[in-house]
């Protein structure tokens, strides 16, 4: 399938402002020098961003769904001080990586994670990490390919472990019928305990998604689905799940016991005083159970 040059935004134009921003954003807040590469796959070239000791374990991340490299500012010192830390801007998302063929199904999208998996060099020693969206593509990816995965760490994946609450569904309809009225209402709600420990972050947050949902035109985005029982009792690849005690999209406790019952190489864990942001409200304990769990 043949794309335009500036999908997924609206226009080459839309294209060139919003990458002039990211550029700016990434030069503000990423907070250690990067080494950058452009992987080539069948669905387009990924933008990644390499920190860590060259010799040091590597660590692959995967951003949630509409958020690029940057999503991981709070983390990426604390995690690239002993790991080798990939980064990455999804294909078909927002950032720089470039698209040529859109994603049409999970198999695409997991294809795409394996060609840049291969082209990283990293077949075999792969540790992989993901939130919410990110985290479901780990969880597909550690569960169809286990002899290429090391160790496999979800946090907050969407679906995946527990079914979406009705509420959450609601309020993604609300914000797609009215952003400017419901997207804050969003951000407020799942974000809550980050606002609490930071509210400048909060502020950020709020103005980049406007900004986001602005620049990129609709598209088709797979959804994977809730991973059946027999498949987890079948994962071999050692699995960290972490998940704010006021997560939003599921409940947080049943998601843990639903896992600690029918996933035996999962080790699973609530995290207080955190929900969706996990990684920003409790950084630090967040990428302290993630290192001694890869370590």
């Amino acid at each position: 399938m043949n794309v335009p040059d500036y999908y997924p935004y609206r226009s080459e134009a839309m294209k060139e402002e919003y990458l002039a921003h990211y550029n700016a954003v990434a030069a503000k807040q990423w907070p250690i020098p990067s080494e950058t590469r452009m992987v080539p796959t069948t669905h387009g070239s990924t933008f990644v961003r390499i920190n860590g000791p060259a010799e040091a374990p590597p660590l692959l991340l995967l951003p949630g769904a509409g958020a690029t490299s940057l999503m991981w500012t709070r983390d990426i010192q604390a995690l690239s001080q002993g790991l080798r830390t990939y980064a990455v801007d999804q294909v078909g998302e927002l950032g720089r990586s470039t698209c040529r063929q859109p994603f049409q199904s999970l198999d695409d999208l997991l294809l795409w994670l394996d060609e840049l998996v291969t082209g990283l060099d990293l077949r075999y020693k792969l540790n992989l990490m993901g939130l919410s969206y990110g985290g479901a593509l780990t969880a597909q990816y550690a569960l169809r390919h286990p002899d290429r995965v090391r160790k496999a760490v979800l946090l907050a994946p969407g679906a995946t472990v527990y079914r979406l609450n009705v509420e959450f569904a609601v309020r993604m309809v609300l914000v797609l019928v009215s952003s400017r009225r419901y997207l804050p209402k969003l951000a407020d709600w799942m974000f809550a305990d980050a606002a609490r420990v930071d509210p400048n972050w909060m502020q950020e947050t709020k103005a980049e998604l406007f900004y986001n949902m602005n620049f990129m035109q609709p598209r088709k985005t797979p959804i994977p689905p809730v991973v059946k029982d027999a498949e987890w009792l079948g994962l071999k690849v050692p699995t960290l799940f972490l998940v704010g005690e006021h997560e939003t999209i599921y409940p947080a406790e049943k998601a843990v016991r639903r896992m600690r019952r029918v996933a035996p190489m999962m080790t699973s864990e609530v995290i207080p005083g955190a929900g969706h942001d996990l990684h920003v409200a409790q950084a630090d304990l967040v990428c302290r159970r993630i290192v001694e769990f890869l370590q």
